[in-house]
Formats: structure tokens, C-alpha cells, sequence
């Protein structure tokens, strides 16, 4: 259906046994979980979303919950990737900062210039993900985009001016979806944090 603007409903990937452990995932290719299968199969976008345009990290736990909520082909976006935490995928943030003590104290203080060794900062994800939004800025259809933790709280950073050393302006459920809208020049905007999934 075509709609009078843009608007894009961001969810979060099910759950891995990397999130149960703490684990980095970043770009390491982890898949869903019994439990996130479980989790993902339970959940149906709202019925004003029903006609949207589909799209998806290439990451596997990204696309098999699009399958499981009901898109079984849906377009794979590489700005929607997670953010790349290079060395430390795998690791746990207690780990880390056990190990690099004050070095990563200060890394964290950096807020959207927080930069993993071999990764890539908060900034940059915006900055990919910027190229996205101005691409789909003038298509008056709804999306629904189906990507990560680190990419959803870059996005929240764009919308809100939140530069990631203070708490964020909102606090977000990873089960929800999050709606944001966009201007025609790509300018993003909070419409609506932790709209809920409809059990299916």
C-alpha cells in the first residue's frame, strides 16, 4: 500500500546463545536460539505495518526471525549489519573491562566515538546507516527493518541527538519494535519507542 510518508518499524533480532551468555556478537554470524526461535515465532508486526517493505541485516539471526514473523525473502541491507566489535567479538564487556582496566573506562566515556580495536565506532554506523536512510527518505511506503541492537541505538542517536555518553533519552525494550519516521532529505525522527509485537 502507499503511504503518505516514511516510516520505518525497527526490530531486534530473537535471541542467540551468545545473548544468553553475554557474548560480543557483532558481525560473528551467531543463529537463534531454541529460545529465540520460540520467542521470534510468537511475534506478528501491528496490522498498520501488514503492507510494509521488508528489509534485513544479511547477518542469519537477523533473517531467520524476518522468516519467522512471517517474511521469508526479505531484502538484505548491509547498512543494517551490526556494529563490527573487530577483536573483542566473543568476549564479554566484564571480561573486557577486567582485562583493559582505565583503557577501556576511557574507550566507554567516548560515547558515540567508542571504538573497539579491529571494529568500528557508533559514528560510523551512523554514518552507513545515513546512506540507507537517505536512499528510502522519498519512498512513501512503511518499512520494516529487521537488524541489531548496535544499529538501533545509533539510529535513536541520529533521531535524538544523543551522543551516547549520558544515559539514553529513552529507554528501549528489545522486544518491542521502534518506530521512526523520515523527512524527505533523510532526517530521522522518534515516533514511537517499544511499540509491542502481536502474538501470533
Amino acid at each position: 500500500m502507499i503511504r503518505s510518508s516514511t516510516k520505518i518499524l525497527f526490530i531486534r533480532h530473537g535471541l542467540t546463545s551468545w545473548n544468553a551468555a553475554g557474548r560480543i556478537q557483532g558481525h560473528t554470524d551467531v543463529p537463534l536460539s531454541d529460545e529465540g526461535r520460540t520467542q521470534v515465532g510468537k511475534q506478528r508486526i501491528p496490522q498498520d505495518y501488514i503492507d510494509a517493505r521488508w528489509v534485513s541485516s544479511p547477518l542469519g539471526r537477523a533473517v531467520q526471525t524476518a522468516g519467522l514473523m512471517g517474511c521469508s525473502n526479505p531484502e538484505i541491507e548491509p547498512s543494517l549489519i551490526e556494529m563490527n566489535w573487530g577483536d573483542w567479538e566473543g568476549l564479554t564487556l566484564v571480561q573486557l573491562r577486567d582485562q583493559l582496566g582505565d583503557e577501556m573506562r576511557d574507550n566507554e566515556n567516548l560515547g558515540l566515538d567508542f571504538r573497539p580495536t579491529g571494529g568500528e565506532s557508533p559514528r560510523l554506523v551512523q554514518q552507513r546507516l545515513n546512506q540507507w536512510l537517505l536512499k528510502v527518505a522519498a519512498a512513501p511506503y512503511y518499512y520494516v527493518a529487521v537488524t541489531h541492537k548496535g544499529v538501533i541505538r545509533a539510529t535513536l542517536a541520529l533521531a535524538t541527538d544523543w551522543d551516547m555518553t549520558r544515559p539514553p533519552p529513552v529507554q528501549l525494550d528489545w522486544t518491542c519494535g521502534h518506530v521512526f519516521s523520515l523527512s524527505g532529505d533523510g532526517k530521522i525522527s522518534l515516533c514511537q519507542a517499544n511499540l509491542p509485537l502481536v502474538e501470533g
